[in-house]
C-alpha cells in the first residue's frame, strides 16, 4: 500500500530505550540481593559474566543524566526480582525496594517516563530449586512480587509489563543460558511452565488494574512474522504453523484467555498438553492487558516439513535464528534480507507486517520494547564510536514504523535495545547495542566510562525533531 505521504509520529510519542536488570546492573551480590537463575547458569567461559555488567546499580543518576541528554522519554528497564525478595518470597529486603524508588525519581526528576518490566528472565534460584515456573506456587509468589512492587511504586509508574519474551523462555530455553548440569526442560515440563506463567500474569494485571487504576499493564512478547519460502501451498502452512505456535498462540491467550485451537491440537497430538486447574482460564482472562508490547529484531522464512530429522539446522540457534521443527515446519533462506554477523535477519519492512498482523488481530495499542543491533563496536583513538549501521539500522526500522501508523497502526512508543551497552546473554561485550559506549572488555573492567556513540546524536536529532529529522538519507 503507496500513500500519498506519510503520517507524522505522534505528539505524545514515547521515544525510549531499553535495558534489563542482570545484563546491566551488575551488583549482583550487594546490598542483599539473592541468586537468580541467571547467575547460576553455565555460562561462556570466554565471555563476561554479570557480576560488574556495567555498574548501572551504581552509576544510574550519571546514566540517567544521559539519557536526559538523548531526550528520551521513556526507559525501560526491569526490575530484578531477587533485589526485593532475595529468596523469591519471604522477607522483603528494602534496600533493594529504596534502590528502585530512588532509579524511579530520578527518572521522574528528568522527565523520563519509567516504564517497568516486573520479570525479565531471572527468577529467583531458590524458587527454581522448588521446580521453578514448573511449581504452581511460583504463580502466588510472582503475584506477591508485583503486589509489592504495585504498593511501592504504583503512583508514580504509569506502564508496566508483565513477563519478557515468555515465548523465547519456552520455545528457546537454552536462549538464556543452560542450567548447571546442561539439561534443558522436557516440552511437557515447558508448556507445564507456560501455562503457570500465563495464569501468574492474568492475576498480575487484574491486580495491576485494582491497585493503580491510572496505569497501563501489558505482556512482552518477541513477535515476527513468517514467509512462506515459495508459493507452494504446503509452505504457506508451514508458515502459519510457526508463526501461530511461536507468536499468535501466546498474545491469543494473553488478550483472549483461551488456547488457540491450533496449539492445542499440537500439544494434544504430542501429548505435551498443561494441566489446566478449575479456574486457570478464568484468572488468564481477567488480565485484560491495556496495550501489547512486542521485541521485534527480524523476521524468518518457512517451508514445508519433510517431517524427518533433516527439518532440523545443524547451526546453533537462538531466539532469532529459527532451527526448524519435524512434522511442524523447515527454515529458509531468504535472499531479499541481510544478516547481522551473527546471523541474524535484518528486515525492517518486516516491522511493518508484524505491527499490522498484531494491530489487525488484538485491536491493542502496541509499544515495540525492544530492537536493535548488536556489533562489536571499536573505540577509537580520538574517542569516538562510529557506529554508522546502527544509525542505518534504527532509521530503516522507524521508517517503517511511520508506515505502519499510516496503514492506521497505533504504535505509542519506541524503545530500541539498549541505552547503553550491556552484557549480551552469549557474546558478553564483543557484541553491543547501546547508543552509549561503556569502556570495557570482557574481563578487564577498566573505567567503565560512558562515552557518547555517533547513533546517540544522531538518535537526539530524531527525538528532538519527533521523528522529523534523521529518517531520511538526506537529513
Amino acid at each position: 500500500m503507496l500513500y500519498n505521504e506519510l503520517k507524522p509520529f505522534p505528539k505524545d510519542f514515547l521515544w525510549g530505550a531499553s535495558t534489563s536488570a542482570y545484563q546491566v546492573e551488575g551488583a549482583s551480590e550487594e546490598d542483599g540481593k539473592g541468586k537468580s537463575v541467571i547467575d547460576m547458569m553455565d555460562h561462556p567461559e570466554d565471555t563476561a559474566g554479570f557480576t560488574v555488567a556495567s555498574d548501572h546499580y551504581h552509576r544510574f543518576k550519571e546514566d540517567i543524566r544521559l539519557f536526559h541528554e538523548l531526550g528520551l522519554k521513556g526507559y525501560r528497564f526491569s526490575i530484578a526480582w531477587t533485589r526485593i525478595f532475595p529468596e523469591g518470597t519471604g522477607e522483603i529486603n528494602e534496600k533493594g525496594l529504596q534502590h528502585y524508588e530512588e532509579l524511579i525519581d530520578e527518572l521522574i526528576k528528568y522527565g523520563i517516563e519509567p516504564i517497568v518490566t516486573l520479570y525479565h528472565f531471572d527468577l529467583p534460584y531458590a524458587l527454581e530449586e522448588k521446580g521453578g515456573w514448573g511449581n504452581r506456587e511460583v504463580i502466588d509468589a510472582f503475584v506477591e512480587y508485583a503486589r509489592i512492587l504495585f504498593n511501592r511504586f504504583g503512583k508514580k509508574v504509569n506502564y508496566w509489563l508483565t513477563i519478557n519474551e515468555q515465548n523465547t523462555l519456552i520455545l528457546h530455553p537454552g536462549a538464556v543460558g543452560v542450567p548447571k548440569g546442561g539439561k534443558l526442560p522436557t516440552k511437557t515440563s515447558l508448556y507445564q511452565q507456560n501455562h503457570h506463567m500465563l495464569v501468574a500474569q492474568g492475576k498480575v494485571m487484574e491486580l495491576c488494574h485494582e491497585m493503580c487504576p491510572h496505569s497501563q499493564i501489558g505482556p512482552a512478547l518477541n513477535m515476527t512474522s513468517m514467509y512462506q519460502a515459495t508459493s507452494k501451498p504446503e509452505d504457506a502452512i508451514a508458515a502459519h504453523n510457526w508463526e501461530t505456535i511461536r507468536g499468535w498462540s501466546f498474545l491469543d491467550l494473553a488478550v483472549h484467555g483461551k488456547y488457540n485451537n491450533l496449539l492445542w491440537s499440537y500439544l494434544e497430538n504430542r501429548g505435551w498438553q498443561p494441566e489446566i486447574l478449575e479456574g486457570d482460564l478464568e484468572a488468564i482472562g481477567k488480565g485484560h492487558p491495556d496495550f501489547i508490547a512486542i521485541n521485534y529484531y527480524s523476521t524468518a522464512t518457512i517451508s514445508e516439513s519433510t517431517g524427518d530429522a533433516s527439518d532440523v539446522s545443524p547451526r546453533a540457534g537462538d531466539q532469532q535464528i529459527m532451527l526448524g521443527e519435524p512434522g511442524v515446519y523447515r527454515a529458509e533462506e531468504n535472499p531479499y534480507v541481510d544478516k547481522t554477523k551473527y546471523g541474524w535477519v535484518i528486515d525492517p519492512v518486516g516491522l511493518r507486517l508484524t505491527l499490522r498482523k498484531v494491530y489487525e488481530r488484538y485491536n491493542l495499542p502496541i509499544m515495540i520494547t525492544e530492537n536493535g543491533i548488536g556489533a562489536p563496536d571499536v573505540l577509537n583513538d580520538d574517542g569516538s564510536v562510529r557506529d554508522d549501521y546502527r544509525i542505518d539500522f534504527i532509521q530503516a526500522h522507524l521508517k517503517q514504523i511511520q508506515w505502519a501508523l499510516t496503514d492506521g497502526v497505533e504504535v505509542f512508543g519506541y524503545f530500541p535495545w539498549a541505552a547503553l551497552d550491556v552484557v549480551s546473554t552469549h557474546q558478553g561485550y564483543a557484541k553491543r547495542y547501546g547508543f552509549i559506549y561503556v569502556n570495557r572488555g570482557e574481563f578487564d573492567v577498566k573505567d567503565l566510562k560512558r562515552i557518547k556513540k555517533d547513533s546517540f546524536y544522531w538518535y537526539q536529532k530524531v527525538i528532538e525533531s519527533n521523528g522529523k529529522d534523521g529518517l531520511d538519507k538526506n537529513n
